[in-house]
């Protein structure tokens, strides 16, 4: 099945703590229907030092499910994504105002 959501795509979040907020994809993850938003569904992890890296407290973003996710179309509210053939070409397009994404 093609992926309605993909990475770089700009989302709001529609259920749970932050409900309403938008932001940026970052990775998906189509096998456990998952996908990463750049500073939402923020967590706090413990990381031991490394010589790598500073140990602490690290805020990581962790994943959310696909279907609590909704892209943004040209007037910033959530909608739907569709697909459609122009020519030969499979095509996203917004459900709400029909522009292609």
């Amino acid at each position: 099945m093609a992926a309605k959501l993909r990475k770089g795509d700009k989302v709001v979040v529609l259920t749970g703590k932050d409900k309403g907020k938008q932001g940026e994809i970052s990775s998906v993850s189509p096998k456990d229907g998952k996908a990463i938003v750049d500073g939402l569904n923020m967590a706090i992890r413990h990381t031991k030092q490394s010589a790598n890296s500073q140990g602490g407290r690290i805020a990581k973003a962790m994943p959310i499910d696909l279907s609590n996710l909704a892209i943004v179309d040209a007037n910033g509210k959530a909608t739907r994504v569709g697909f459609r053939m122009e020519g030969e070409v499979k095509v996203r397009y917004a459900k709400t105002t029909g522009e292609a994404i």
